[in-house]
């Protein structure tokens, strides 16, 4: 049958009934009785007026609606009155600007490349196409190569772009975080923009995620600001703002901006002394505890208030004036709008000018993001954070967090250069709480090495051939042997052949390192239902 959206021509015939109906014809409504909108639907689609993503949506609302008699004449009503419109995204797009790869919105997949013909791939898989979709992004994807090795080309933007179409037919949202000017789609691609740092910037970020919880807010601010310190336990500094945190929010209704919160954790007399008079004037005494205890913890040898006022520091600059705002007038972006909406939503950070910042704002979305999908109580839509680049982002906490993901119907891709620039006692736990690993030409033999293990063995057929040399009892087999032997110069022999079955790795940790062409991949895939795919050299599209 035709695809849905393309408008009919001359040459299109009528399907015969024994073809079946066509799926643009609506068969789903009609058996359900709602023949009217099946039939508004279905002139839309073969008037041109529908494409994919518009058929995908309206499919949606009405599996959204059927078996209910109120909500079916709603999804009946709202067809016949707007037709192609019907259910649109409350952005009004009904298409990203532009698609890069190739899209399949009904299964939500996108084409990332073919197996390769090579022997190290099954037969029956070489030359097949690979893709990716939500029920593989719901184990998470790690990606690790060199800069230049394709890895935001030909994986982070596809699969970006495939998120977005899936949130224009309201099954999805997708958070893509990456430096400034980076590959992540144009603007317009986006319903929200966060350009940290600019001050053209339409939006903002908010550093307490969106709660009204000191606790929780301090549990993921304080993974930003010093998750990746491994000397500093995070439950103590979060613990030292909590303490802060608490009382600030309790007397102003709000919690601290950045350069009120670094003054607090420095120390100020007169910050302190402020909102220890408040809190006595308004008889909050539980609140009042928590800032005497932080005032007994302050300058004691285990004290983490003092790394965390040089971590906050870093983001009191004046590059950052007019960001992080906390005010009555303040509209920030809370990350807890993820769950709740279909929203498409770019961070970009500022990497090159502010490169540390960048990186305890890329620990506390990660943070932030674990936490509002945790928290969500409506999981029907499928929520997925793309970090181009997790230099330096990834703590234990976070690795915990990505393991839960897949029972809350989220996921996450991560972009590494190296697992170098993960603590490297988490390397085993990072490969175990990824269900989907890529590796990029231009790998190092040790991290190979961990694939390798994680990868583990496989058994495999081994057919050894000796030559043996045979002794003749008589004498004119003996002169046959001696006539051949001046003859080829080798004595006779006889092959002796043995086949046995072996255990060898799927990828060694060379073969990782040095044989893999430009343009591939090797890419290792488990689905949310555990179905699971072994490594295979994947020839990447673009």
């Amino acid at each position: 049958g035709r695809a849905p959206g393309r408008p009919q021509d001359a040459n299109d015939t009528a399907p015969a009934p024994a073809d079946g109906p066509l799926r643009a014809q609506w068969p789903e409504l009609r058996s359900a009785g709602s023949a009217d909108a099946a039939e508004a639907l279905t002139a839309a689609v073969y008037a041109g007026r529908m494409n994919d993503v518009d058929c995908v949506r309206v499919g949606h609302a009405w599996t959204g609606a059927r078996g209910r008699p109120d909500r079916t004449a709603s999804f009946t009503e709202t067809v016949l009155r707007k037709g192609a419109d019907a259910f649109l995204h409350p952005s009004g797009l009904r298409d990203v600007p532009r698609r890069t790869a190739t899209h399949d919105p009904l299964t939500g997949q996108v084409r990332i490349g073919e197996c390769a013909d090579d022997p190290r791939n099954p037969y029956p898989r070489r030359g097949s196409g690979l893709a990716l979709d939500p029920a593989s992004l719901g184990t998470s994807l790690l990606a690790v190569g060199p800069p230049g090795s394709g890895k935001t080309d030909r994986i982070v933007r596809p699969v970006v772009e495939a998120l977005a179409l899936r949130a224009l037919t309201g099954q999805a949202a997708v958070l893509a975080v990456g430096g400034a000017g980076g590959g992540l789609g144009p603007d317009d691609a986006y319903d929200v923009v966060i350009r940290i740092g600019d001050p053209a910037s339409l939006h903002d970020f908010d550093l307490y995620g969106g709660t009204t919880d000191p606790d929780e807010a301090a549990a993921a601010l304080a993974e930003g600001l010093a998750g990746d310190i491994p000397a500093l336990e995070t439950r103590r500094a979060a613990t030292a703002l909590g303490q802060l945190l608490g009382p600030f929010r309790t007397v102003h209704g709000r919690f601290p901006s950045v350069p009120e919160l670094r003054e607090l954790l420095e120390g100020s007399a007169a910050a302190l002394g402020a909102l220890r008079q408040a809190l006595e004037a308004g008889g909050h005494q539980a609140m009042l505890r928590e800032l005497e205890a932080r005032a007994r913890q302050a300058g004691g040898g285990a004290d983490p208030a003092a790394v965390l006022a040089d971590r906050i520091a870093t983001l009191d600059r004046p590059a950052f004036a007019g960001f992080f705002a906390t005010g009555e007038d303040a509209r920030p972006f809370s990350l807890r709008s993820l769950g709740r909406h279909p929203l498409r939503v770019r961070v970009d950070l500022p990497e090159r000018a502010h490169a540390e910042a960048s990186r305890i704002l890329a620990r506390l979305v990660l943070a932030q993001f674990n936490a509002v999908t945790a928290a969500r109580t409506d999981r029907s839509l499928f929520v997925c954070l793309v970090l181009d680049d997790a230099t330096h982002t990834v703590t234990a906490d976070t690795v915990r967090g990505i393991r839960r993901l897949r029972s809350v119907n989220a996921g996450a891709v991560l972009a590494l250069r190296t697992l170098d620039d993960v603590p490297e006692g988490l390397h085993t736990a990072l490969l175990g709480a990824f269900g989907c690993a890529m590796v990029f030409p231009g790998l190092t033999t040790w991290d190979g090495k961990r694939f390798a293990e994680a990868w583990g063995k496989e058994w495999v057929e081994v057919r050894e051939v000796a030559q043996h040399g045979v002794f003749a009892d008589q004498p004119l087999t003996r002169a046959l042997h001696s006539l051949r032997k001046m003859a080829t110069g080798k004595a006779v022999t006889t092959d002796a052949v043995t086949v046995r079955q072996v255990e060898r790795e799927r990828w060694s940790a060379s073969a990782l390192a040095y044989e893999l062409p430009h343009g591939h991949a090797v890419l290792s895939l488990t689905t949310v239902d555990g179905a699971h795919m072994p490594p295979l050299l994947v020839r990447l599209a673009g």
